[in-house]
Formats: C-alpha cells, structure tokens, sequence
C-alpha cells in the first residue's frame, strides 16, 4: 500500500511492514532484573511482564482478567480467597504450573534474609508483615497450597485491591533461582506468553514465544527485541527509521512537531505515577530541620517547568497521590495557591530561619539516574534553588545501574531524583513507601503518627473511613516534607500505524501479548 496520510502527509509506504514474526520494542534503559522478586524499575517490569504471568492478569486497558487461575472466590469475610489454577498452565519446559511454585515465590519475596525491594507489596497477606521484620519464618505466610491446582490465601484484612495486586510481579510465580539469576538462555525458564532467547546487555534481549503458554493460539506475535536506548533522542531516530515499532517514550524537544508530523502514532495518556526528590534525613543538614526541607520545596517554580520542561499530560505536583486515584481526594500543600512574590518571600524566610544565608549557603549534591529529562529538570531546579536561596547543587548523573546502587548508600547524595508508579490502584500503595522500615523509603522518614493512620486505614473494611484516614496520611507526610513531589507522569509512546492493539492503561502498562501487526 502506498500513498499519503491524510493527517500528516507523511508517505505511508514504509508503514506496514507485513511482518508478524519480530516487535521491536525501545526501552529507556537497561534492566536491572529480570527477577519477578526483586525488580522496582519501569524497564526490568516491562520485560518481565511478557515472561511471567501471575493469578491475575489483565486486559488491554486495564481491567482484570484470569491468569494462571482460571478463576477464584472471596469467603463472606473478605479475608480469604481460593484460586483455581488451569489445568494447561504450564512453565515453558512443559512442567504443569502447581499451586506450590505460587507459595515459594511469594515466602521467597517476603523472607528478610532476600531483602526484597517488593516485599511490602505481600503485606496483606496474614503474617507477611511480621515475617518482613523477621519475627516468623517464611514457612508461616498464609497461602496454601491445598492442591496442586488450588490456593488458599487468607489477608490480614479485607484488601479489594487484592486480585489487582495479584497483577505485580512482586506475586509471580517461581521456578527456579539459578533460571532468574542467569543471562543464560539455555536455563531459562517462566511462564507468560514469552521466554527469553538472548539477553546481550547494553544491546537487546530478545524473547520468543512460549510454546507452553495456555494461551498461545492467541498470541500473534512470534518475538520480541527490546533495544534499550536511554537517550530518547536516539530512540525517536530509530523509530523515526524504521529500526524501531514502538517506543517507551518520546523526547520532550520534540513532542510538538511529533505531535504534527506524527499525529496517528502519538499515543498520549495519564498514568498514576509521581516523580519527586527524596531528601536523606540521615544528613544532619535534613534530619530535624523541616524549616529548610519547606524551603527547598517552595522555592521550586513548578509553574515554570511546566511551561518549559512538563509536557503533554503532565501536571505539577503538590501532593504525593495522583489525581485519578481510586477513592480518594489528592492532598496538597497548603501554600499551593500563593502568587509567586509571596511563595518566593516565605521561602526566603523559612531558608534565613533554617540557619542558612548568602555569606553561608547550603551545599548540597542530587543524585539522579542518566536520562535527558530528567537531568534538565534537575538543572533547572538548581537554577531556581541558586537563583531564590543562594543554595549551591552538585548534580551527580549515574548510569542506571550504577544509580540503583548508589541510591542505597545515603553517604552519597543529599538529595535524589525518584519515582513512584503504581502498583495497583490505591492511595495506600502510594503511601506505604514512606513507612518506617518500607525498603523504599529512600528519605529514611519516621513518623510514628504516619504509620499509626497508616495501620489503621489497612485494618478498615469501610472504603470512606478507609479514605479520610490515609487522606490523613498524606496530609501528615506533607508537613514533614521528608519528600519534595515535582510532577505527576504522563506515558508518550510513538507506535508503528500497522502495530494495532495497544491501548491507554491507568498503571502504564503495554503487554505484548495483546498487540499484533496487521499484514498488508
């Protein structure tokens, strides 16, 4: 087929490859993982998501859908739940999926000597909690395996966010250790619509598809290449070529034109997630300081980044819990709706009051992960945090990697550049970041009174008492400002016009298993 687009004027010849064998796919950076348990990156979840799948899965936009159990009920208490696995579920060895490798994975995730980073996800799970802190053993979680092809799993409390918790990896099952913790393809083995065939790192991993799947007659598409690219300027050349069918993201300088020249490819939609600083309260210069800590946040100009640096559908944050969330009304600093003169003036005198000064002025250093946005924005919010208080910022840029590590050794930064996506859609899996002893808790935030609301709203089966309490949450973090949200996310993803399936989900999430290219 030949022509012109009628919307864009582009010649289309090149848009339909015809090729349902290989979906090349661009990821904003390397894996860290490909470990269900352990990964906490957007890019290690993408990749895994078409490897594994969990009880639960779900549709194209979102809605939830049975996985490897065909189906399951809730006892009249809300707090017990039986899933019946499928009798064709099976790892891509061709071994049947038992109710057994469920309760491995989920102990292997909330055993402490593991420290995984997802661990706190299992927490409604009875005994996991007390588990994670290391008074039971991992052989004590509440989730049977009453047969080979049913579960049992009784919750703390009733949790109605469960089945779509059950969607994270963190609740994947297990196979094998040595299979996860290998690049080797040989040893791998899982049990979503893909397995992995190759994994160069810094190149691609390519994934084939899992002839064992229970699903596979509905599986069009036979590979997948994911090509890390951390600059999203190569990535959009590349898409931009034709080397490329769809794109993680799409670089910011360019999004006007692309949204001209591209307009049939753009895919554009809000997404629940933050992107924030968190400040190490270790550092004496933070830990009782909540003046300075205020200062910093207010002096950021959060209308002139979106101005400048925010693009399409992302929208300045206040507050920590996105707009959009299921049964709940965002908090916000109460200063929000200053004029700027009188933001700028009370951050001024909160900074003077802190102890600090022009003849003295703070001396800090941001840590971030290498990506170009994100290491615009942190020159610009230097630029405001020098130009209003006079504070001087060491930007320290980090090969992903490299980053994840050294975001665990508070000796290393002040400040650091992070973000939050939801797990599943509940203000509490915003919240619960910031407990006392969550391995996400980059900031160190202690706050008995937080974790006190906290623990009440999960005890509380009434969804309105349950809102007014972690509304309460929110509210008491914000005062402690132990983090400093910058922006709600937005996804921008360029796709192939014969790439047809995808579409706006509210967790960000594109599995290959419900896309497929049209042939001519």
């Amino acid at each position: 087929m030949c022509g012109c687009d009628a919307k864009t004027g582009r010649s289309a010849e090149h848009e339909h490859r015809g090729d349902p064998e290989l979906l090349r796919r661009g990821i904003d950076g390397e894996p860290a993982t490909l470990d269900p348990g352990q990964a906490v990156d957007a890019f290690s979840f993408e990749v895994i998501r078409d490897l594994y799948e969990g009880l639960v899965t779900e549709s194209a936009d979102g809605a939830l859908q049975p996985g490897v159990a065909e189906s399951w009920t809730v006892d009249p208490t809300g707090t017990e739940y039986t899933f019946q696995l499928r009798h064709d579920a099976k790892w891509s060895n061709g071994r049947a999926i038992r109710a057994q490798d469920f309760v491995i994975a989920w102990r292997r995730v909330v055993d402490p000597k593991r420290a995984s980073p997802v661990a706190d996800l299992l927490r409604p799970i009875a005994g996991a909690a007390e588990i994670i802190s290391g008074h039971l053993s991992p052989t004590q979680l509440a989730a049977y395996a009453v047969h080979d092809d049913l579960l049992v799993v009784r919750l703390v409390q009733p949790a109605p966010y469960f089945p779509q918790l059950l969607t994270h990896s963190a609740a994947f099952p297990m196979y094998s250790e040595d299979a996860v913790n290998s690049h080797n393809s040989r040893d791998w083995v899982s049990n979503g619509p893909y397995v992995l065939s190759s994994w160069i790192p810094g190149f691609n991993l390519k994934l084939t598809k899992n002839l064992s799947y229970w699903d596979r007659a509905n599986i069009r598409i036979n590979a997948v290449e994911y090509i890390p690219i951390a600059d999203l300027n190569s990535e959009f050349r590349q898409y931009r070529a034709g080397q490329l069918d769809l794109t993680q993201s799409v670089p910011p300088s360019a999004l006007q034109s692309i949204r001209k020249e591209y307009s049939n490819e753009l895919l554009v939609a809000p997404f629940l997630g933050t992107a924030y600083y968190a400040l190490n309260l270790h550092a004496p210069k933070f830990a009782t300081n909540t003046k300075l800590r205020q200062a910093l946040a207010m002096a950021i100009d959060r209308q002139a980044l979106e101005h400048t640096l925010l693009t399409f559908g992302q929208k300045s944050a206040y507050g920590f819990v996105p707009p959009g969330t299921w049964n709940y009304d965002p908090q916000s600093w109460q200063w929000k709706a200053l004029p700027d003169n009188a933001r700028i003036e009370e951050a001024k005198s909160l900074y003077a009051l802190a102890g600090y000064s022009a003849k003295y002025p703070l001396h800090m250093r941001l840590l971030f992960n290498s990506n170009v946005i994100i290491k615009q924005m942190a020159i610009a919010i230097a630029s405001m945090w020098r130009e209003t208080l006079g504070i001087e910022t060491e930007l320290i840029d980090e090969e992903y990697r490299v980053f994840l590590e050294s975001r665990k050794d508070t000796s290393r930064w002040d400040v650091v550049r992070l973000g939050w996506t939801a797990d599943y859609n509940d203000a509490g899996n915003f919240l619960d970041i910031f407990r006392r002893n969550s391995p996400n808790n980059d900031a160190s935030y202690e706050n008995k009174e937080f974790d006190a609301l906290l623990d009440r709203a999960a005890t509380t089966a009434n969804p309105q008492d349950r809102r007014i309490l972690l509304e309460q949450a929110e509210r008491t973090l914000l005062s402690d400002y132990p983090v400093i949200p910058i922006y709600f996310y937005s996804s921008k993803r360029l796709i192939k016009p014969y790439l047809r399936g995808a579409r706006s989900n509210p967790l960000n999430r594109l599995y290959t298993k419900h896309l497929f290219i049209e042939s001519n």
